[in-house]
C-alpha cells in the first residue's frame, strides 16, 4: 500500500486524539479502532472487506458465523442429511443457500424490487463494486449486492415512498462505514447528488480509499486536502467534488444546507450526549429529511467501560427527544428493516423538518 495513504491515516489519528470528546470514539468503538488499525496495517486497506476486524465492526454480512471463512466446519450438517437419506443435491444446495446468507439476501432484494419506485434518486440500476476484496457478495439479475448495499437500498426505497425526494441533492451521512451510500447515490448518472460522509478514523480513511478508487481521487475531497480549512462551505465543496469525506471534528465547520441526513446503525453504537450533539449540528444545517436505522431496544450494554458495548443504549424513542424540530413520518421494522429471531427490531425511522 502506498505510503501516502498511511500518512493520511496517521494524520487523522493524530488529530483525533486532540479533538473534543464529543467527536472521538466512544466506548463501543474504542475497542474497534485498535483491531481495525492492526489489520489494515498488516494486510492492507485493499483487503478491508475480508479482514476479521472490519467484518466485526462495519462490514456486515449475511452468512452464519465463520461459514465464509471455514465452510468445512459445517460439514456435519451435510453428513446429517446423508444419514437422513436426504443427501440429494437439491437439499445440499438449499443448505448452502441458507448458511451462506444468500436466502436472506434474496429476501431483501425482493423487498427492494417491490418497494423501489422510478423517481429521484435513482437506485434501480446500481451494482456494488468488488473493491476491498469482499468476502461476501451475491449476484441477482446480473448485479452485485452485499448486506451493506441492500440495507441502504431498502432504506432509500422506503424514503422515496414516504417523502418527495425530487429535490434531494445534498446528502450528509455520519458514520458512513466504507462509503456504500455514496457509491449508490453517485452510481447512477441520472442522479444529481453531492455526498458528505462524516466519520471517525480509521473508517473515514477506509471510505476515502473506497470512494476515491470508485470515482477518482480528484472527485472525492479528503481530510488531507480539507484539514486546514476554517470553514467548509457546502456549495463551494459541491462545485469542486462529487463527494467529500470529513472527520467528525470537522462537522462544526460545515456551513450551508443539506437536504437529507442519514445515519445507519452507528448512532446506536454511541453515547446519548454524542448523538445529541451530532443531531444539533444536523438541525443547524437545515436537513429537510432524516433517515435513521437503529435497534429499537438499544445496543448491548457493556458490563463496564473496559468491555465492548455501549454505556447507555440509544433506543428508538430517543430520537423523538433529540429532534424537537422534526416530526416522525414513518417507523418501520418489517419489511424494510430487520427483526431478529430473538425479537430485536432494527427499525427504519423517517423524520421531516417542522416549518413554522
Amino acid at each position: 500500500m502506498p505510503q501516502r495513504n498511511y500518512h493520511l491515516l496517521d494524520l487523522m489519528l493524530d488529530d483525533m486524539n486532540s479533538a473534543p470528546a464529543l467527536y472521538r470514539p466512544t466506548n463501543f468503538w474504542e475497542h474497534g479502532v485498535a483491531s481495525i488499525l492492526k489489520d489494515i496495517r498488516e494486510f492492507g486497506v485493499e483487503r478491508f472487506r475480508s479482514l476479521p476486524s472490519c467484518l466485526d465492526f462495519f462490514v456486515p454480512t449475511y452468512a452464519y458465523p465463520r461459514y465464509n471463512q471455514d465452510p468445512e466446519s459445517y460439514s456435519g450438517l451435510n453428513e446429517a442429511l446423508e444419514n437422513l437419506q436426504l443427501g440429494h443435491d437439491k437439499y445440499k444446495l438449499l443448505l448452502n443457500h441458507f448458511l451462506s446468507g444468500e436466502m436472506q439476501a434474496l429476501d431483501d432484494y425482493r423487498v427492494f424490487l417491490a418497494g423501489d419506485i422510478d423517481k429521484h434518486p435513482y437506485i434501480c440500476k446500481v451494482s456494488e463494486s468488488e473493491i476491498g476484496n469482499p468476502q461476501e457478495q451475491f449476484v441477482f439479475d446480473g448485479r452485485r449486492f452485499s448486506r451493506s448495499f441492500l440495507n441502504y437500498l431498502l432504506g432509500l426505497s422506503l424514503l422515496k415512498n414516504i417523502c418527495d425526494t425530487s429535490d434531494v441533492h445534498t446528502v450528509l451521512e455520519i458514520g458512513g462505514g466504507y462509503g456504500t451510500l455514496g457509491e449508490i447515490l453517485l452510481g447512477d448518472n441520472r442522479n444529481d447528488c453531492f455526498y458528505i460522509d462524516v466519520d471517525i478514523a480509521p473508517t473515514a480513511f477506509v471510505s476515502t480509499y473506497y470512494l476515491q478508487q470508485l470515482f477518482g481521487k480528484n472527485n472525492i475531497g479528503d481530510y488531507g486536502t480539507l484539514r486546514k480549512e476554517k470553514t467548509l462551505e457546502i456549495e463551494e465543496l459541491r462545485g469542486r467534488y462529487k463527494a467529500v469525506v470529513l472527520n467528525s471534528w470537522q462537522l462544526p465547520k460545515l456551513k450551508g444546507n443539506v437536504d437529507l441526513f442519514v445515519n445507519y446503525i452507528s448512532f446506536q453504537e454511541m453515547e446519548p450526549e454524542v448523538v445529541k450533539n451530532y443531531l444539533e449540528n444536523i438541525e443547524r444545517l437545515g436537513a429537510r429529511f432524516i433517515l435513521l436505522r437503529n435497534i429499537r431496544e438499544g445496543k448491548k450494554k457493556a458490563k463496564d467501560s473496559g468491555n465492548i458495548g455501549v454505556i447507555t443504549p440509544i433506543k428508538g424513542n430517543c430520537y423523538d427527544k433529540f429532534l424537537p424540530s422534526y416530526r416522525a413520518l414513518y417507523i418501520n421494522t418489517l419489511p424494510f428493516g430487520y427483526q431478529t429471531i430473538d425479537n430485536f427490531n432494527s427499525e427504519l425511522r423517517i423524520y421531516s423538518r417542522i416549518y413554522k
